[in-house]
């Protein structure tokens, strides 16, 4: 008795023991993990505490700055790509097969391009007021009113402008997939164009609506370089001030925390939203809408409604940016111009291949064990894209500056050579900024790649002999690799568009194609921005092309 039970004992145990791919599972969610995790400790420990200052002076400041950019950007590009969502699908009328896919151009151009080139068009030496002076004689701004560029609605503006195809796509695919009978049903009974899309397509719409507001909204949160150029006092910005002028992390992490309510407050609304609303097809064989073709003043009444998004969001910073590229032919030779570029592929390609790769191991190790708590990590892995890149940067500055200088005392206490900064010194640090923030998309893609292999094809080649990373390396690459093959590309374009983590974290000397159009920028030198600009909205133009095929 007493043998067979020590026979059946590590049986009975085994299970419970982790195996090592649950293990790089959950080593890998708690990398990703990691930055989040110290900003709260920072937070909660900081060495001097300013948080009653900053509630007592700035911080209402930067709270209600915030809050009204995201309301007003998320409901301006809300209605924006709503409305157009609803034309495309719905309606023929001029140019409306062109505007289809053109509404999604302005995710190529980053916000704070759309800021640089908006102020150059609109400001007292741009053509616009040249124009004006020309045209009326006028000879200075004394004689004429003219609203300020650099406020609060121009950010509202421009962030809207780029942000709103993120509600026009969600829309968009949320209308095409509805039965016709349901507008043909409220035609019968007398209802107009615009009593169908109140009372049957914005219903219906509501939760896409919801999703594409709420990621607009963290978008809004997250962004720096516009509002910093409008001068908008919010609460990224804030960060930047506090950590980089008065030199407190503490204080930098108090008002990232404050971020990161505010994200997990739009995560949660956005789900609470959506979670009664069920809509279902009425049938098996549904019949796609069939548009309606606009006559008379409603065709061109539709075309400027989705042009103007287009123009506003695409075209104009386009045209500005790249007429000073132009102008500025010899400024593409600039060496800073080649560095910066180098390194943006560098630590781009580098962060898009760890990051589709970290993916990959994380989501088919959870699939392999069938763990409780590696399941359990996994969508928690991708708050990091909730998560503004100054967060990040403030939650991985300070752990990877104690660790580099851990590591300098012990290489110099054995070798006698102090290596220096490893990590926070080098463009790691960035590289794994970008990791976390982007995970959620390559997450994303792994798993709903590998949830479209059928169970068989893995299992019969481990009945031929394979192990696990044979398996995933012959059987599940090959399968997958459109999917990989996409998420590589939106990664390495998010990491090119990414200004303030790369800012935060950058090393001395070193620039992006991002931290160089926002420095030349800055400094109002829009002619030596404009190259590196233009080859930030080449890299997003990329994107979008990847995006509108996966979207047929």
């Amino acid at each position: 008795m007493t043998k067979q039970n020590t026979r059946l004992h590590p049986v009975a145990r085994a299970p419970m023991l982790p195996d090592r791919w649950s293990i790089l599972a959950l080593l890998i969610a708690a990398i990703v993990l990691l930055p989040l995790a110290s900003v709260l400790w920072i937070a909660l420990n900081p060495t001097d505490n300013i948080w009653p200052h900053l509630v007592a002076t700035v911080l209402p400041r930067y709270m209600l700055n915030t809050l009204i950019l995201m309301v007003a950007v998320g409901a301006l590009a809300g209605v924006t790509g709503t409305v157009c969502a609803w034309l495309i699908v719905m309606y023929r009328f001029p140019l409306s097969r062109v505007m289809e896919w053109a509404l999604l151009l302005p995710l190529a151009i980053p916000a704070y391009v759309g800021a640089y080139a908006l102020v150059d068009f609109l400001e007292y030496a741009g053509p616009v007021q040249s124009g004006l002076r020309g045209l009326m004689g006028w000879s200075s701004a004394q004689d004429y009113a003219f609203p300020e560029v650099r406020s609060r609605g121009a950010a509202i503006l421009v962030l809207a402008a780029s942000l709103f195809p993120y509600v026009y796509l969600l829309v968009r695919a949320a209308l095409r997939e509805q039965s016709a009978s349901s507008y043909e049903v409220a035609r019968a009974l007398g209802a107009g164009p615009l009593r169908r899309f109140w009372s049957v397509g914005l219903p219906l719409s509501r939760p896409a609506i919801a999703a594409g507001a709420a990621i607009v909204m963290m978008e809004t949160v997250n962004d720096f370089g516009t509002v910093e150029y409008f001068a908008v006092q919010t609460l990224t910005t804030g960060i930047f001030s506090v950590w980089l002028e008065s030199y407190n992390a503490g204080g930098a992490a108090q008002i990232a925390m404050v971020i990161l309510t505010l994200v997990l407050l739009l995560v949660t609304l956005e789900k609470i939203s959506r979670r009664n609303a069920r809509f279902h097809r009425m049938s098996r064989h549904q019949r796609p809408v069939e548009r309606i073709v606009l006559t008379g003043p409603g065709r061109w009444l539709a075309s400027v409604a989705c042009l103007l998004p287009f123009a506003v969001g695409f075209a104009l910073p386009a045209g500005v940016i790249l007429s000073h590229a132009f102008a500025n032919a010899e400024r593409w030779a600039d060496p800073e111009l080649v560095a910066a570029t180098l390194n943006t592929v560098g630590v781009g390609g580098a962060a898009a291949l760890v990051t589709v790769g970290g993916a990959l191991l994380l989501v088919y190790g959870v699939r392999l064990s069938g763990r409780r708590l590696p399941r359990t990590l996994l969508p928690v892995t991708t708050i990091g894209y909730a998560a503004p890149g100054a967060v990040l940067g403030i939650g991985l500055l300070l752990p990877l500056s104690g660790l580099d200088h851990r590591i300098a005392d012990l290489a110099l206490a054995l070798t006698g050579r102090d290596p220096g900064l490893l990590l926070s010194g080098t463009a790691a640090a960035i590289v794994l900024a970008y990791t976390v923030r982007f995970f959620a998309i390559a997450v994303g893609a792994a798993d709903a790649a590998m949830g479209r292999i059928s169970p068989s094809i893995p299992m019969a080649a481990r009945s031929l002999g394979k192990g696990p990373a044979a398996t995933l390396r012959s059987v599940h690459l090959p399968l997958i690799r459109g999917s990989v093959g996409t998420a590589l590309l939106l990664v390495f374009v998010d990491c090119v568009k990414e200004l303030p983590a790369t800012l935060l974290l950058r090393p001395f000397n070193f620039s992006t194609l991002a931290t160089r159009v926002y420095d030349q920028a800055s400094l109002e030198n829009i002619g030596d921005a404009a190259p590196a600009a233009v080859l930030v909205i080449l890299v997003g133009l990329a994107a979008v092309i990847a995006l509108a095929r996966a979207n047929r």
